[in-house]
């Protein structure tokens, strides 16, 4: 008290001479620490209470600009000085309590810092004391595969093989998928070969369908992993799968039948390995059926000509064909016979080769290639005329097999059942020559100088395996693809016809309005013309308190319209909703409609 006592005389003696304006200084922002700015002192006494009050308030908040004070205001000074000083006391006192505290947390932080060193001795000793205490609660992070950067996580799918979840593309562990019968390719490939899907989506339904997931439910909750096909799509996916699996359960069996018989060989099981249809497969075993009487190359190796074929091709300068000549051995007498015989392997050798096969496929899908459809010359006499007269379209009839129409394949497969007409796929001799080409330039180019008759026997063997072994095969193909294709498209066909015959209007000449009832996502309100369109489509909540005020718009809608017809769905609050219509109905609300509803 005395001395502000003191500090009042002194300021009222005191009266500064000018009055010299000063500019305020900028706030400071929060984050930056106040800085102290020199200032010119005019007196000792003004510059040892200004320093003091500026001091004091840098302590109490550093984040708070101070703002200068303004000389003129005698009374405001004096009352900043004495807050300051009670301020100060305050401080002082809080600061020794803090101080105390912080000596015992700081005690009980040594303490559990050392019972945690002694529990987990493997933990560094540079982790900071006040971390090993939360150690054990932070969540531990996730490994780097399951973050995508640029791009948010993905979902996790939870399932019987992985109940920790699995994220939602499988790009690296896609081809871990095992199947019960392996082959030489991978399924989740040829998959999405066939029905053009991604890679990850092909993967994804396989172990869908693999944890026994139905497609409806597949459909409604697992969108995001197979990439939002539709119904449709995924029924094909799933038809093609089980014809890939048919096929490998079917070379398996087959491979198990010809090693019982002694008959199998590395080549012949690789080639059944390799083939991915039925026709394929087909063409590969037949002639190892039991009671065939065997293919010309089985009968050529029998006599010990498969070793002449293949010096033929790997070393032709040491190959000497008079050799193998056995005057008393039918096969081997001349030498006609021998070369034929090394024609024959070489020939099946080619049809049976996985990367000439899938050259002529290429081929083909480039170039022109026509089905012919024409009168059987011998047609039976139980035959029918009328039948006869059905064909008639088709008694000469071609068309390239890419813009074929699916009916005309079934009409020309119907005819041919009957035996009123002969089919034949062509393929132009400019694919026969190229192919033969290609087979001599690069795939069974011989690897060192052949002379002129076994390249001769060479040439020979490529024109007869692609006419009476390739061709053939392709034809097969073709002719299978297209009654495939042909009798989905029917199927389609048929439904798209019954939906239409479904969908025919129950009421004809009215305009509806139908109801899907709701609770918490409202009712679904859907306006169509008597020719089926879609007017209006709304949503109105019945049944959540706002039913007087949604009535005026359902009023409305119905006048606008002109529609006299209700009919609400069957579900969740259907009786709820019918109560309602029903109710405004009696109290003749719509009216000068008279709407009746179902």
């Amino acid at each position: 008290s005395s001395a502000s006592e003191e500090d009042d005389k002194e300021d009222k003696a005191w009266e500064p001479e000018k009055k010299v304006p000063r500019s305020r200084k900028q706030p400071v922002p929060k984050d930056s620490k106040p800085k102290k700015v020199p200032r010119v002192k005019k007196s000792a006494l003004q510059s040892g209470d200004g320093s003091e009050g500026v001091r004091v308030k840098e302590e109490l908040n550093n984040s708070v600009a101070i703002a200068d004070i303004d000389l003129e205001d005698r009374k405001d000074r004096l009352g900043t000085v004495q807050t300051l000083k009670t301020a100060r006391t305050k401080r002082k006192n809080s600061a020794q309590s803090t101080s105390a505290q912080r000596t015992k947390k700081l005690k009980v932080n040594e303490e559990t810092n050392k019972a945690s060193n002694v529990e987990c001795g493997d933990y560094s000793t540079e982790t900071p004391s006040t971390s090993t205490m939360w150690e054990g609660a932070c969540k531990k992070e996730e490994n780097e595969d399951d973050f995508r950067f640029g791009q948010s996580p993905p979902k996790k799918m939870k399932t019987e093989t992985s109940p920790q979840g699995q994220p939602v593309r499988f790009p690296a562990n896609a081809s871990d998928i095992k199947e019960e019968v392996e082959m030489n390719w991978d399924i989740v490939q040829v998959l999405s070969e066939r029905t053009n899907i991604e890679f990850w989506v092909c993967a994804n339904i396989i172990r869908l369908f693999n944890d026994d997931n139905t497609i409806p439910f597949i459909i409604r909750y697992r969108k995001e992993l197979i990439n939002n096909l539709d119904a449709d799509a995924l029924r094909e996916v799933r038809q093609t799968l089980e014809e890939l699996r048919a096929v490998a359960k079917k070379a398996h069996s087959t491979i198990q039948k010809i090693k019982k018989e002694g008959k199998m060989s590395e080549c012949l099981l690789k080639a059944l390995l390799n083939c991915k249809t039925f026709e394929e497969l087909e063409h590969v075993s037949a002639p190892y059926k039991t009671g065939s009487k065997g293919t010309k190359a089985q009968r050529a190796k029998q006599l010990g000509l498969e070793g002449a074929a293949r010096t033929l091709l790997e070393n032709p300068g040491q190959l000497n064909l008079l050799s193998y000549i056995k005057p008393n051995v039918k096969g081997l007498s001349a030498l006609q016979d021998i070369e034929t015989g090394v024609q024959h392997i070489l020939a099946d050798m080619v049809a049976k080769d996985k990367d000439t096969l899938d050259f002529i496929r290429k081929l083909c899908q480039s170039r022109y290639i026509c089905i012919q459809s024409s009168l059987a010359k011998v047609s039976s006499k139980k035959v029918n005329e009328k039948d006869v007269d059905k064909f008639l379209l088709y008694q000469n009839f071609s068309c390239n097999i890419r813009n074929i129409q699916h009916h005309q394949i079934l009409a020309i497969n119907r005819g041919e059942n009957l035996k009123i007409l002969t089919v034949k796929v062509n393929i132009s001799d400019g694919i026969k020559n190229e192919f033969c080409r290609w087979c001599i330039q690069n795939r069974w180019r011989p690897r060192g100088f052949a002379r002129p008759e076994l390249m001769k026997i060479l040439h020979s063997s490529l024109d007869d395996s692609f006419k009476r072994l390739i061709y053939p095969l392709l034809c097969r193909e073709f002719r299978a693809k297209l009654t495939s294709d042909a009798e989905k498209e029917s199927v389609m066909m048929f439904g798209r016809n019954l939906r239409q015959l479904l969908l025919t209007s129950p009421v004809p000449g009215r305009t509806l309005m139908g109801v899907d009832p709701g609770y918490k996502h409202g009712c679904k309100l859907a306006i169509i013309s008597p020719t089926s369109q879609i007017l209006h489509t709304d949503v109105v909540y019945l049944h959540c308190g706002q039913g007087f005020r949604e009535a005026e718009k359902i009023k409305r809608l119905l006048l606008n319209f002109n529609c006299n017809t209700v009919v609400i769905g069957n579900g969740t609050a259907c009786r709820e909703t019918e109560a309602y219509f029903a109710d405004l109905i009696m109290k003749n609300y719509f009216a000068p409609l008279d709407v009746v509803y179902w």
